[in-house]
């Protein structure tokens, strides 16, 4: 999706490096009004019907970007309305996270059983015969679908000989897993933020840019130009994303170059996630609880809250690796400002849970870490260093691929007991979540592990990453097989280390 979705992309990241810009030049904030004009130049659209249209949209992106919220179409505000409230170097933003731009949408219609020209009114007539409500009837020139009859159950597309039926859904729509995408009353997509879990499947999904995440980046500068110790905690599917050839010492250095005081893996914390999750699951499961899921993906932690309310006392207590990187960091430093650097819009809600919004300061994407190196000029392909990167075991490095997490927990739980054979099992994506749940909940998943996550693949898919999936586990293979510690029992960075009540 990343390849094919690349014009948007790169608005995105043009975007956040123009914020990046005015932040760390010190600019006015008059360069905030006329921003889009730099982004859009010239009299010709590139990508909409008219340049008005375009820098409209680039105008709710900047304001996003700043932490604003988005603007209210029919009244007048100046692209910096409220910026004396984001002006700062501590977290800003509030909810909702993750934002329809209405200028953006295309009302794109909703999910519907269609008949295209393929049809050839063939003599058999299979898919009038499969409807189960008699809402398929053949016309003069092709079949025909009583809308108001169709219940959308896919029989007719299923057995149409020439695939002349089709099923389609708004893209935003049909990636939501906890059907948090409605319309307004213009038929434009509209968030329900009491059911989103801000995994910003949507985000990506979205053909036209339509919906977008509110950021940090200029906070973080500010707090850097303020003199202030920012440590950047990285989560481990970084790997691959800023070049497939560049090492991961050569990411950590070019952050530095950005103002970070100091770079940490979050696949240490990752590291203390395992070894916590691994005891609790040996002295929960079965005689506390029937089967345990872990904790590590927010969406899917709070999905469970919303969906599932009954199986909340399920799933792990553990805290997530961003969470306990954050408290390593900041037992090492108490000056210390944390920004985990991540693959996902989910991090950024669980940064303001109040569970562990004292320990991380900020949250990043991947694309918003891109824009601060092109705003720096910073190229971390080009930097010259021979140093690895030693902070965690291999298992804690193979957490953003889907199976990552419940794997290192059994190895290290079986390790821990020997007699226990322990039974995992995984969804990736919010939906098949969702089944395994109704599953579990069924009592057929009784001494199980499972894993969820939000995204297909696991969080090398996430909405802030850069590269395709595909590329970048092969590096996250590699890199794993690189540790000199293969699982957290030899990690010596956190032997001795105390968990946070």
């Amino acid at each position: 999706m990343k390849e094919s979705y690349s014009r948007i992309v790169d608005i995105r990241r043009r975007v956040f490096a123009e914020v990046a810009r005015i932040a760390y030049n010190d600019l006015d904030t008059s360069n905030f009004e006329d921003a889009s004009y730099r982004l859009f130049p010239g009299e010709v659209a590139q990508f909409r019907e008219s340049m008005f249209r375009e820098r409209a949209i680039a105008d709710e992106r900047i304001r996003l970007a700043l932490g604003l919220p988005i603007r209210n179409i029919g009244v007048y505000k100046k692209i910096t309305d409220g910026f004396d409230k984001i002006d700062i170097d501590t977290n800003a933003y509030e909810k909702p996270l993750v934002n329809v731009i209405k200028f953006a949408c295309e009302s794109c219609p909703t999910r519907t059983i269609y008949v295209t020209d393929n049809c050839r009114r063939c003599m058999a007539h299979p898919c009038t015969n499969v409807c189960p409500v008699n809402a398929v009837k053949i016309g003069k020139h092709r079949a025909e679908i009583d809308h108001d009859k169709c219940v959308k159950c896919g029989r007719c597309k299923d057995t149409c000989p020439y695939h002349a039926i089709v099923d389609f859904d708004r893209p935003c729509s049909a990636a939501c897993g906890v059907g948090a995408i409605g319309s307004d009353e213009y038929n434009r997509a509209e968030i329900d933020q009491d059911k989103c879990v801000a995994c910003g499947r949507c985000i990506s999904e979205c053909p036209f840019g339509a919906i977008a995440d509110k950021s940090q980046i200029y906070q973080v500068i500010k707090a850097i130009k303020a003199g202030k110790k920012l440590y950047a905690a990285v989560a481990p599917s970084f790997i691959g994303q800023f070049g497939l050839s560049t090492t991961p010492k050569q990411v950590f250095e070019a952050i530095k170059e950005l103002g970070f005081k100091d770079v940490i893996e979050v696949g240490l914390g990752a590291d203390l996630t395992t070894l916590h999750e691994a005891h609790e699951y040996l002295e929960r499961v079965p005689e506390k609880i029937p089967f345990m899921g872990t904790s590590c993906c927010y969406s899917w932690s709070l999905m469970i809250k919303n969906m599932f309310p009954e199986l909340k006392e399920q799933i792990s207590d553990s805290g997530s690796p961003m969470r306990y990187t954050a408290e390593y960091i900041k037992n090492i430093d108490p000056e210390a400002v944390v920004v985990f650097i991540g693959p996902c819009t989910s991090k950024k809600l669980e940064a303001l849970d109040t569970n562990i919004k004292s320990s991380v300061d900020f949250v990043l994407t991947f694309e918003e870490l891109m824009g601060m190196f092109v705003a720096k000029d910073v190229e971390p392909m080009d930097i010259e260093i021979e140093d690895d990167v030693e902070d965690s075991s291999a298992l804690g490095r193979g957490y953003p691929v889907a199976g990552g997490v419940a794997a290192a927990v059994k190895k290290v739980a079986e390790e821990i007991d020997p007699s226990r054979e322990i039974l995992i099992e995984g969804a990736n994506s919010l939906s098949e979540c969702v089944k395994m749940l109704k599953v579990a909940k069924a009592g057929r998943k009784n001494g199980y592990l499972l894993e969820g996550m939000a995204c297909p693949g696991g969080c090398i898919a996430g909405v802030g990453t850069i590269q395709s999936t595909t590329r970048v586990k092969k590096n996250v293979d590699q890199f794993m097989k690189n540790s000199k510690y293969k699982d957290p029992f030899e990690n010596e960075n956190i032997k001795g280390y105390k968990f946070e009540d």
